[in-house]
């Protein structure tokens, strides 16, 4: 029987994403969702291809209770992670610092480097290290491959990379930007390309991907150049609840005049600035219809983030000197209308501009949303990142000796 399904995970600190997907035709088999692990009100949602959605809530007292879980709604669809049909699987791990430039079988050696890192990725590498273990524990005899979010953006140059301080200091403590959101980067910006009936060597490409995280990256022919994440996901575009780019003294600011310490001040610029600091919501839906509403504070949030986004897309517009596409994914990629129109307006002169019908148009499908006669095109690529982890976990373990 061939070995060609793949298992996705992605752990948070208290919850589980998963997909199962069979990598012969990419077909997903099934997808859910654990969540609150830790708490009595623990709760499972669980999506087969081919059947109806299933939820429970209980007690899941850990990661380890929480794959268990998995596996057992798995099994009630014939998908065990039993089944020798399984052939990998495929971790998303969101550091990898400079040493991970690839999908990465994961042993001892690269176990200890994930948590070496974890002073640079405190909220999410301790997470995904704990998933990885008892995935480990669950099937010891299976090829666990970590796939990273910094990975893709590697192939930045040294330009790019570099921060402008100190090099010992910077090389010491590993201060650099790695960029984050690779996965979706790198599916976008190779859907894009196809899109445009282009290979990806052949296409330059801004990929916005605004979710309630938001990155840019600018791709030329499939290599990243820049991205807007540095050290850690808290640099580049306004977020949800991140601040994005700030001016370095304010922290010091912050510490000498608000008496503020700098656990305070990480809450501050993680998980209440952004556009939830600017008007008390992060849901680009619910802002919009504060607009409507003629809410001046929403207005105000959607103006700075839309500045905020239309810099990058200059910036690397000049970065690239040559653009083909210009492509929105994610959440609010891929579903605000107005965010895309606003960020383009102005921008005729760079041959940018979107035409309001096929804006308007809602889809999964990837499509080109600004006029035939446009230089560069605008597009909608829906992202797929666990079809990305899944395509890289595959192309690795089917062409080594780890299969039989």
């Amino acid at each position: 029987m061939t070995s060609s399904r793949v298992l996705v995970l992605n752990s948070g600190s208290s919850s589980v994403k998963y997909q199962l997907l069979d990598m012969s035709d990419s077909r997903r088999l099934a997808q859910g969702l654990v969540e609150r692990i830790g708490e009595e009100t623990s709760r499972v949602k669980h999506s087969p291809a081919d059947g109806e959605t299933r939820e429970w809530s209980g007690a899941i007292s850990d990661h380890d209770a929480a794959l268990k879980a998995v596996a057992q709604e798995l099994s009630r669809d014939g998908l065990g992670l039993d089944s020798p049909e399984l052939a990998a699987i495929g971790h998303r791990v969101v550091h990898g610092g400079k040493h991970f430039t690839e999908p990465t079988v994961i042993d001892d050696t690269v176990l200890a480097e994930i948590e070496r890192l974890i002073p640079v990725a405190p909220l999410h590498n301790p997470a995904n290290l704990t998933g990885i273990r008892t995935a480990q524990a669950l099937r010891p005899d299976l090829p666990q491959v970590a796939v990273f979010d910094t990975a893709f953006h590697t192939t930045m140059p040294e330009s790019a990379a570099r921060y402008a301080i100190d090099v010992e200091t910077a090389d010491a403590h590993r201060i650099r930007r790695y960029g984050f959101h690779g996965t979706s980067h790198a599916y976008v910006s190779r859907a894009t390309a196809k899109l445009l009936g282009k290979a990806p060597e052949e296409a330059n490409v801004i990929v916005l991907h605004l979710g309630n995280g938001a990155s840019a990256s600018a791709v030329r022919g499939g290599r990243c150049v820049d991205t807007s994440m540095g050290l850690t996901p808290l640099e580049g575009l306004v977020m949800g609840t991140r601040s994005g780019d700030l001016d370095p003294a304010v922290i010091f600011h912050l510490m000498r005049v608000g008496g503020m310490s700098a656990d305070e001040i990480d809450n501050l610029l993680n998980k209440k600035s952004g556009l939830i600091g600017l008007c008390g919501d992060n849901d680009m839906r619910e802002i919009r219809r504060r607009i409507e509403e003629g809410d001046e504070s929403a207005q105000l949030a959607f103006d700075i983030y839309i500045h905020r986004l239309r810099k990058y897309i200059g910036a690397y517009y000049a970065v690239l000197g040559r653009v083909d596409a210009v492509a929105f994914t994610a959440g609010v990629g891929e579903n605000a209308s107005a965010v895309r129109e606003a960020a383009v307006a102005g921008l005729a002169e760079l041959g940018l501009a979107v035409d309001d019908e096929l804006n308007a148009v809602r889809s999964d499908e990837p499509r080109l949303i600004s006029p035939p006669s446009a230089r560069v095109a605008v597009a909608v690529v829906p992202t797929d990142e666990e079809l990305e982890i899944a395509t890289q976990t595959y192309a690795l373990v089917k062409g080594s000796d780890i299969l039989t």
